[in-house]
């Protein structure tokens, strides 16, 4: 331990240490709320009435957007599914195969999530 010590400041490199605190950047409510109408409106056009909900880092709802006859299941689902896609940092779509019965990770599809709050 002396040695390598004794190396590294000899040579003069310095060890980096794991800093206390880190930043994260998330979007703004204003941005957010962008994300979700140009998403709502996308669906719209294609003719799908639908909630659309964008969270943060954490799975936190910042927006959630329910279209006028979306079903009363929708903004549950959207929120459930944008968490899916940020605790997996992954596109819900890629987790289709890796989720069928009989695949290893199956049991995901049945994982209830921790409660988040819906913030305002």
């Amino acid at each position: 331990m002396a040695l390598c010590a004794t190396l590294l400041i000899s040579s003069g490199q310095v060890l980096a240490q794991d800093a206390a605190t880190y930043s994260i950047r998330n979007l703004t409510v204003d941005t957010a709320l962008k994300a979700a109408q140009v998403a709502l409106k996308t669906c719209r056009d294609n003719g799908w009435q639908v909630a659309v909900a964008v969270v943060d880092r954490s799975g936190a709802v910042q927006v959630l957007l329910r279209d006028r006859y979306a079903g009363a299941h929708t903004p549950r689902t959207a929120s459930g599914k944008a968490w899916t896609a940020v605790s997996f940092r992954s596109n819900t779509g890629a987790l289709v195969d890796l989720t069928q019965p009989g695949k290893a990770q199956s049991g995901l599809r049945n994982r209830k999530r921790p409660l988040i709050p819906i913030l305002s």
